[in-house]
């Protein structure tokens, strides 16, 4: 019997877990950067699916094909939840390396705009069954979320410590981490697609 796609994503999720637990320390940070190369790649994976979503989208919208547009809902649906849950993981990151939580910072507040924004906009489209509405909703919130992160100002949140890393060791273990978090991505958005099908 073939098991659901909602099954591997929670085998994926363990792997995810047990391989961030097996993170190099770094030397400021030591071993709380682990949360650090979590949350960043759970915040990549949010990203790659709101692309994929907004793209997927457009292409549907262009060539009239229903399918894409619903694999565009999905996509959008799963980056949401990885973007919501990646809040928790902000802050579990800020308290662990700035014994602190510093929620002045303007990327967490982007962030948090940015997740009710598009849970509001999620609600909205589920409520329409055309999912060509959906499809445009996510080119429309991709856009907007790429306009505010380019003009969003970093005050404690560096711009990117581990691209910015001279460690060859910490970008691989990252790589290989964001590889699991978007597969455990593409395993949610196959199942939310799944069962939008059964629904509809």
């Amino acid at each position: 019997m073939k098991k659901s796609p909602l099954i591997w994503f929670g085998v994926t999720l363990a792997v995810v877990a047990g391989f961030t637990l097996l993170g190099p320390a770094e030397r400021s940070l030591g071993t709380n950067v682990r949360v650090v190369y979590l949350h960043g790649a759970w915040v990549w994976a949010a990203l790659a699916c709101f692309l994929a979503a907004a793209l997927l989208g457009l292409v549907g919208l262009l060539l009239q094909r229903v399918n894409l547009q619903h694999w565009s809902r999905a996509l959008g649906r799963s980056g949401l939840i990885f973007w919501i849950t990646y809040l928790p993981l902000s802050m579990w990151a800020m308290q662990a390396n700035w014994n602190g939580l510093f929620l002045d910072e303007p990327r967490w507040r982007f962030a948090l705009v940015f997740a009710i924004g598009g849970l509001v906009l999620q609600i909205g489209v589920a409520l329409i069954e055309e999912p060509a509405w959906a499809a445009a909703a996510n080119v429309a919130y991709f856009m907007a979320l790429v306009l505010a992160l380019v003009n969003t100002e970093n005050v404690m949140h560096p711009p990117s410590p581990i691209l910015d890393s001279d460690a060859a060791r910490i970008q691989l273990f990252f790589a290989v981490l964001l590889l699991l978090t978007l597969l455990a991505a593409g395993l949610l958005t196959r199942w939310l697609y799944w069962f939008e099908r059964q629904v509809d």
